[in-house]
């Protein structure tokens, strides 16, 4: 069996859903029942063998770096890079190609909560070029319709409009990639919403016959992507 030790997490955004409340902190600091979400995210991925973390930053960077300094008091190593530009998550993960060398990686967006176990299947990379988590039954047109045969991702939408396929899996925003995906980041074009768009890349790596597994996961997921959502998340 193969165990990724490394993982990235991205957490560069202001979070403009979350209006005032991210007036003084980056949205991945914002706390559920006491605790920043990104630091949860952090110690999940640390209970199941994750020994290297790379936090990508942003706004109010000096929030999420003075919170986990090198990551010892969490028990892993912790690094940051800059996200300067905010072109998309396809761009943002070529932030963390240094980090990555030649090692598998777990990639995490910073605003989704789940239960550490869930990080688990992800974490183990045995024959296969790539791991994407699901949900079932969530709203795809917030995020991105994932099809599935086999067990295998074989196509991904990304917001899909009215009178596009649909299907029942939901991309959940953690995955897990070998190094590979740099060489799809590196050729992406601009979306039609003007972003460079990571799925865009996994979609290219699943037409080119590279194993990308779907992992549906267990247990409680959220992303906290509004005000709504945290606040029914501390009130639950």
């Amino acid at each position: 069996m193969s165990q990724t030790t490394k993982a990235v997490i991205l957490a560069a955004g202001r979070g403009t859903r979350m209006k005032e409340l991210t007036d003084e902190l980056p949205k991945p600091m914002m706390r559920v029942k006491g605790t920043p979400i990104l630091e949860s995210i952090v110690r999940g991925l640390v209970a199941n063998g994750i020994e290297r973390i790379l936090i990508v930053v942003g706004w109010r960077k000096e929030v999420v770096i003075d919170h986990f300094g090198d990551g010892s008091a969490f028990g892993c190593g912790i690094e940051y890079v800059e996200q300067v530009v905010q072109d998309g998550t396809g761009r943002v993960v070529e932030l963390a190609k240094d980090f990555a060398g030649s090692d598998p990686f777990i990639l995490s967006y910073g605003d989704i909560l789940v239960p550490p176990a869930a990080y688990a299947p992800l974490a183990d990379f045995t024959g296969v070029d790539g791991k994407l988590s699901v949900k079932i039954d969530e709203d795809v047109r917030k995020g991105g319709a994932v099809f599935i045969e086999n067990g295998m991702v074989v196509d991904l939408i990304e917001k899909p409009a009215a009178g596009q396929p649909t299907s029942p899996y939901y991309n959940a925003g953690i995955y897990a990639f070998s190094p590979r995906i740099f060489d799809y980041t590196a050729k992406l074009e601009l979306s039609p919403r003007g972003e460079y768009e990571l799925t865009d890349a996994i979609a290219a790596q699943v037409r080119d016959g590279l194993k990308i597994e779907a992992v549906e996961l267990a247990g409680d997921w959220a992303d906290v992507r509004d005000p709504e959502v945290l606040k029914e998340l501390n009130e639950g």
